[in-house]
């Protein structure tokens, strides 16, 4: 990951500092949640790209060893986990390796999720 000044104010500033196979994947997600969440509002999140509708709907990100999709809801991916069982995750967590991205369907059906949760 490269570094930037400072802590990234927009998704762009944080997508521009990663790696190129991980901005790709990144950027892969995003669409899919945009397309998911037409209505969500794109921001900045404890220095994470996020999305807000009705709340704090979900985030992404990037680590050193793996991307990241916050669902910020653990009742959310336990209602999933058949689905979820072949990823790494955790409480409201899915990691996944940029070069193995998470299906776009799978993506889209979690944001409708959340949405719903969020009463929305």
């Amino acid at each position: 990951m490269r570094r930037m000044a400072g802590r990234p104010k927009t998704i762009d500033e944080y997508l521009a500092a990663l790696s190129d196979d991980k901005r790709a994947a990144l950027e892969r997600l995003r669409r899919t949640i945009r397309a998911a969440a037409p209505k969500a509002e794109e921001c900045i999140s404890y220095q994470i790209p996020a999305y807000r509708q009705n709340g704090m709907l979900v985030g992404f990100g990037a680590t050193p060893r793996h991307c990241a999709f916050y669902l910020m809801s653990s009742s959310t991916v336990e209602a999933h986990q058949d689905e979820l069982k072949d990823y790494d995750t955790s409480k409201g967590t899915i990691r996944f390796q940029a070069d193995d991205p998470l299906p776009a369907a799978l993506v889209r059906k979690l944001v409708k999720a959340r949405i719903a949760e969020n009463g929305g």
